[in-house]
């Protein structure tokens, strides 16, 4: 009777032993995973308690939110970058070392400043850990079967982890104080600490490029004025500083793809981004992970501060949307096997670019259940679009670039995360600001505290009369669903530009070959 190659190598008591063994790994690299996506929609539904312990500014709020995948983003590709040179298990426990320990230093932030700070410091940390676990995986797996299962399980997690974000945050934020979200990150990552010296082997790139400390700083000079632009463009103060600012990451970024080209050992080999399935694929990434957490972002704070849910509650209202995510994350191999790649690709994004339809239509009247609608169709189109962009970054380059190839991968997943709230959040906050009708005896620090957030007027309403506190939180509502609206359209209109490009380029592509 003949045995399958899975029953044979388990039968082997070696072969057995490192099969089982290679798995168990992966178990534990799926801690880091799966801790990085949670922090990506944990985080949005401690706003409204954030916002009543420290009282932070609109600019303050996105900055908190927004500074780790900021970080994170600008730093994936140089920590990659190191972890070939010095290793990349070394590489993955200093970063979960500092994680962790940032991590419990945040959740007792006094001010909105120290948080900002402390989320800063978490991206960089955090920029440790996700290149590392992939580029370990792909040492540990040497079998092809094997290690696209094991990738296919490491994509999972992040969806996983963001399905888990809201539903774990609600229920810390309903039973605890907000500083709760951070300290998850101890026990989740206490067991990678303790078991990868054990099961995880150490890699490294035996011919490693050298450090390139100017590429760092341009990569980061890159990002992070271009964001600061987005957010100052809607503050209403003036257009020159965030005009210089966006002028100044450009500048940078010019300089940084020079310097790769001229350079005979790249830090980010750019010329990737001549592959027009590899760049498109890049773009799919980032515009549904935008569509995400911009949507994340404000449904957040309406179902907990328009609707009355409590925290716990809005994230289980949440999670069937994110649970699409996942199912279609799945579906979407099987539906390549009858459809071609880039209608999938295009049918998420056209379902993404409905989603926001839905919102735009129906967001004012503040219906729940039709905003559950479309978070679920929302949640369908990124497991199609953003499962098939992954894997087409990955297919799209030669074998020996596909390292590179998945760090671009992450790092435009992270931009488009910061993007999303940077983005939407600052039009959301600037139409806010315009249509908030506050009362007339508020003294100055209050009526900029009311007229800067959703939650800064629900925390100056607990000073008020109940008359003048009823008719504040009335308009902060109708003018934070105003600016649901304006948001929406920009969203919708985006996606379907994107779903548009996906099917032409692609087509042109097709025929090309």
């Amino acid at each position: 009777m003949s045995t399958s190659p899975l029953n044979q190598r388990l039968s082997n008591p070696v072969t057995g032993t490192m099969y089982r063994r290679r798995w168990a790994a992966l178990l534990v690299l799926m801690f880091p995973v799966l801790l990085t996506s949670i922090d990506n929609t944990v985080l949005s539904f401690a706003v409204p308690a954030l916002s009543a312990a420290l009282s932070p500014s609109g600019n303050q709020l996105l900055w908190i939110i927004d500074i780790y995948p900021l970080v994170l983003a600008g730093l994936l590709v140089p920590m990659g970058s190191l972890g070939d040179r010095f290793g990349r298990r070394r590489m993955l426990l200093i970063g979960s070392t500092g994680f962790a320990a940032v991590s419990a230093a945040a959740a007792f932030a006094t001010s909105a400043d120290q948080l900002v700070a402390a989320r800063a410091l978490l991206g960089i940390f955090g920029a440790m850990l996700m290149p590392a676990t992939l580029s370990l995986i792909r040492n540990i797996f040497t079998d092809t079967l094997e290690r696209r299962k094991a990738i296919a399980i490491w994509a999972a997690g992040f969806s996983g982890g963001a399905a888990l974000g809201p539903v774990v945050g609600g229920f810390l934020l309903e039973h605890f104080w907000w500083g709760s979200v951070f300290l998850i990150a101890v026990p989740m990552l206490l067991p990678l600490l303790v078991l990868a010296p054990i099961l995880v082997p150490e890699s490294k790139d035996p011919s490693p490029g050298p450090i390139d400390p100017i590429s760092i700083g341009l990569v980061i000079l890159t990002l992070l004025p271009i964001v600061y632009g987005i957010k100052e463009m809607t503050s209403g103060h003036s257009l020159v500083i965030p005009v210089l600012a966006i002028a100044l990451g450009i500048g940078a970024g010019v300089a940084f793809t020079r310097r790769q080209l001229a350079r005979k050992n790249p830090m980010l080999d750019v010329r990737l981004f001549k592959n027009r399935s590899f760049s498109v694929a890049l773009a799919v990434n980032l515009m549904s992970i935008f569509a995400l957490v911009g949507f994340i972002y404000f449904i957040s704070q309406h179902l907990q501060l328009v609707a009355g849910y409590t925290p716990m509650m809005a994230g289980v209202l949440l999670l069937p949307g994110l649970a699409l995510t996942v199912i279609f994350g799945l579906l979407a191999v099987r539906l390549t096997r009858r459809f071609a790649v880039r209608h999938v690709m295009a049918w998420g994004l056209g379902l993404n670019a409905a989603a926001y339809g839905i919102v735009m239509l129906t967001g004012q009247s503040g219906s729940v259940p039709l905003l559950m609608i479309a978070f679920s169709v929302l949640g369908a189109g990124v497991g199609l679009s953003e499962t098939l962009s992954n894997d087409m970054a990955l297919s799209a380059v030669p074998p020996a670039q596909a390292g590179a190839a998945s760090a671009i991968s992450e790092t435009a997943y992270e931009v488009g995360s910061v993007l999303g709230t940077a983005v939407l959040g600052s039009i959301l906050n600037a139409v806010y600001r315009t249509n908030v009708q506050l009362p007339k005896n508020l003294g100055q620090d209050a009526a900029e505290t009311a007229s800067q957030t959703l939650g800064g007027a629900h925390e100056i309403a607990t000073t008020l009369n109940p008359t003048a506190a009823g008719k504040l939180l009335e308009s902060a509502a109708h003018a934070f669903d105003t600016g649901v609206l304006y948001t929406a359209a920009i969203a919708m209109v985006l996606a379907l530009a994107s779903a548009l490009i996906v099917a032409v380029v692609l087509r042109q592509r097709r025929a090309a070959a």
